[in-house]
């Protein structure tokens, strides 16, 4: 059995976050997202990876990451919910949830999930959105096997090489009664 855990990101794990998140981009989204999104270099993308740890954009914000042993195989960050209608005190976001895909299907993002939606829960959330790439099934898969549900939400992002149509997922984090 490996040695796995979930912990808040520190300083030092940006330039591995940048890592991940580039790699997964590249392999998960190469027909969804224009060459210039995927060739960010990393020191570029760790930076913000590093303030986005340093000085998150609020006290709700998180960034959380998956190791194994002792490699950072994963990252999950989260925020209160910015859309129209949603309560953002009540309501979270799952900005991202990537493992890099050599680390797959290993339990790292069930992991990183049930550590968010604990977190979520003490900080009084009930709610939980994410948005998928319609184009992207691993990622609607994943959440519909988490439980988590579509909204009827949908909206358009301009790749620059086409909108791509993004679907809302939700699901319940408050407690379960006994």
């Amino acid at each position: 059995m490996a040695d796995v855990s979930v912990r808040p990101a520190r300083p030092a794990d940006a330039e591995r976050v940048a890592r991940v998140q580039l790699s997964t981009w590249r392999i998960a989204y190469a027909g969804l997202l224009p060459p210039e999104a995927l060739d960010v270099p990393e020191v570029q993308a760790a930076a913000l990876w590093l303030g986005a740890v340093e000085s998150p954009p609020t006290p709700r914000h998180r960034l959380l990451v998956a190791l194994e042993r002792e490699e950072l195989v994963g990252f999950a960050a989260s925020g209160p919910a910015s859309d129209d209608g949603l309560d953002p005190v009540a309501t979270v976001e799952l900005l991202t949830l990537l493992v890099e895909p050599r680390f797959g299907r290993r339990g790292h993002g069930a992991r990183l999930v049930a550590a968010s939606v604990e977190d979520w829960r003490r900080s009084g959330a009930e709610t939980a959105v994410a948005w998928a790439w319609e184009r992207d099934p691993a990622t609607r898969s994943f959440l519909l096997s988490a439980g988590w549900e579509p909204d009827g939400a949908a909206r358009g992002l301009d790749t620059g090489r086409r909108v791509e149509r993004q679907l809302r997922f939700h699901t319940d984090v408050r407690e379960e009664e006994p």
